[in-house]
C-alpha cells in the first residue's frame, strides 16, 4: 500500500469545483509552487477558472510567488478520475448542496487512492453529515476557507465521526506549510467558528433594516468605521479584554455583565455561571500571552495607525 506523503512533500493537487472558491484555491496553490489538476462539471468551467486565476495574480504576484510558481502548471480535466489520478491532495469545493456533497465526496474516494486526504471547502455542513456514502470516510475532512481563499489566510479544518485523528493533523500541518492560518476545531459545529459569528452579524442587519433601524450603509458603515478596523488584528475577545481596563476581561465580565439581559440584540444570551465566566477569563489571559493590557493597548494603537494609514484616514495624511 503506497503511504502518505508528508504535508511538505505534496507536489500535485487536486481542485475538484471551479467556482469562486475552488478557483480561489487553484491560484492559491499555483502561487505556491504546486501543480494543480482541476476539475468542474460546467461546460464554461475552464475558461471561468482561467479568467478567476488570471485576475488573482497580480494581486499574489505582489504578495510573493514561490519559486517555479506558474499558471501553466494548471490542467483543467474533463474527467474527474483523471483529475484526482496522482494527486497528493484533494481540496473539493462544490456547490454548497448537501446531496451534491455526499454524492461528490463518495465519487472522489472511489476515484482516489486510499492514502490520498480529501478536504472540503464547505461553509456549514461536518462532515459526518457529508461522508454518509463514502467508503473512506477515514480520509474526509472538512477545510473551510474564507472568500478570496488566494487573500485570506484563515482556514477552519474539523474532522467527522469516522475522519482519522492522523488526517486532520496532516491537513492542518499542510495548510500552514504552504501558508494558511489554521484554526483546528474540537469538535463539529454547524457552521464552524468564524461563520456562525458572520451569521450572527448578519442576522441583527436583516433585523435591523426589516424595522427601519438601520440602512444598509449605515451598518456597513458601523462596521468598517468601528470595530471592524480592530478587528483587523484583535478579536472580540481581546477587544473586550481592553474594554475592562486595568481588570481586563474579570472586570469587563464582573461590570458589564448584567447588559447581556439588556435587549441589545435578537440573540438569547448564555447564562453568565461562574464556569463560564472563569474559561473566558483563562481563555483570554492564555491568548495575551504574557502581554500585558498597556503592552496590548500599545499594540492596538499601533496597528490601528497603521491600517488608517492604509485606508487613507489618517487626518493629513495621503
Amino acid at each position: 500500500m503506497t503511504e502518505r506523503v508528508g504535508p511538505e512533500q505534496v507536489r500535485t493537487i487536486a481542485c475538484v469545483g471551479a467556482g469562486v472558491i475552488g478557483g480561489g484555491w487553484v491560484a492559491y496553490f499555483l502561487a505556491h509552487g504546486f501543480r494543480v489538476r482541476a476539475w468542474d462539471p460546467a461546460s464554461d468551467a475552464e475558461a471561468r477558472l482561467r479568467t478567476l486565476v488570471e485576475a488573482a495574480w497580480p494581486a499574489l504576484t505582489e504578495l510573493g510567488l514561490s519559486p517555479g510558481a506558474s499558471v501553466d502548471h494548471l490542467t483543467v480535466t474533463g474527467e474527474l478520475a483523471e483529475a484526482v489520478a496522482g494527486a497528493d491532495y484533494v481540496q473539493e469545493s462544490a456547490p454548497e448542496q448537501l446531496d451534491l456533497k455526499r454524492r461528490l465526496l463518495a465519487d472522489i474516494d472511489a476515484a482516489t487512492p486510499d492514502h490520498v486526504v480529501i478536504g472540503s471547502s464547505t461553509s456549514g455542513y461536518g462532515m459526518t453529515e457529508m461522508a454518509v456514502d463514502a467508503v473512506g470516510g477515514h480520509r474526509l475532512v472538512v477545510a473551510h476557507p474564507f472568500n478570496p481563499p488566494y487573500l485570506i489566510p484563515l482556514v477552519e479544518v474539523v474532522g467527522g465521526k469516522r475522519t482519522a485523528a492522523d488526517v486532520v493533523m496532516w491537513t492542518a500541518e499542510f495548510l500552514r506549510h504552504v501558508g494558511k492560518s489554521v484554526i483546528v476545531m474540537d469538535q463539529e459545529v454547524p457552521g464552524f467558528i468564524a461563520n456562525r459569528l458572520q451569521e450572527a452579524l448578519w442576522r441583527e442587519a436583516l433585523h435591523m433594516v426589516a424595522n427601519g433601524e438601520a440602512t444598509p450603509a449605515q451598518i456597513d458603515a458601523s462596521i468598517t468605521d468601528g470595530p471592524g478596523l480592530r478587528w483587523a488584528f484583535h478579536g472580540p475577545m481581546l477587544t473586550f479584554h481592553l474594554a475592562g481596563g486595568p481588570g481586563g476581561m474579570a472586570h469587563m465580565l464582573d461590570h458589564f455583565g448584567p447588559s447581556l439581559l439588556s435587549p441589545w440584540t435578537r440573540l438569547d444570551a448564555p447564562e453568565l455561571t461562574t464556569e463560564l465566566r472563569d474559561s473566558v477569563v483563562a481563555g483570554t489571559e492564555q491568548e495575551a500571552a504574557g502581554r500585558t493590557i498597556a503592552d496590548l493597548v500599545r499594540e492596538r494603537d499601533r496597528r490601528l495607525v497603521d491600517v488608517l494609514r492604509v485606508l487613507g484616514r489618517v487626518p493629513g495624511g495621503t
